[in-house]
């Protein structure tokens, strides 16, 4: 019964990384998009590919470890709620908080290098023309 549900958590667990990673490459393709006229600017004016591929993963891992640090937030203060209605102990390792985070730079990471990859990879002309 133990594996059954660990099983099911897992799944769930991984959906929900699937559909975080998937908003925030949607959120950074966007803001490519929205931002593709700077880009160009900044390429212009020398800034080279590897900067600009820099600049867009760091925004993408700063997004998804602000929302992991919400829901750790989140996850502590319910368990708190829980575990004082229920009258049991709460114990939170730090272990546990520490991979937490690393695991939402590995999402931001891995979910943000398309968005990245095509800031990057933009030509500088048809950057400066867009509107």
């Amino acid at each position: 019964m133990q594996s059954l549900l660990l099983l099911l958590l897992g799944g769930i667990a991984s959906i929900s990384v699937l559909v975080g990673g998937i908003g925030i490459m949607n959120i950074m393709l966007v803001s490519v998009r929205e931002r593709t006229r700077e880009i160009g600017v900044r390429r212009a004016i020398g800034a080279r590919r590897g900067q600009i591929l820099t600049q867009f993963l760091v925004e993408a891992v700063v997004l998804s470890v602000a929302g992991g640090l919400i829901g750790i937030a989140v996850g502590i203060g319910l368990s708190a709620l829980v575990a004082a209605i229920a009258g049991w102990a709460l114990t939170i390792s730090p272990v546990t908080v520490l991979l937490a985070v690393l695991f939402s730079v590995f999402v931001g990471v891995v979910f943000g290098v398309v968005p990245a990859r095509t800031a990057a990879r933009l030509q500088v002309v048809d950057a400066l023309r867009f509107e």
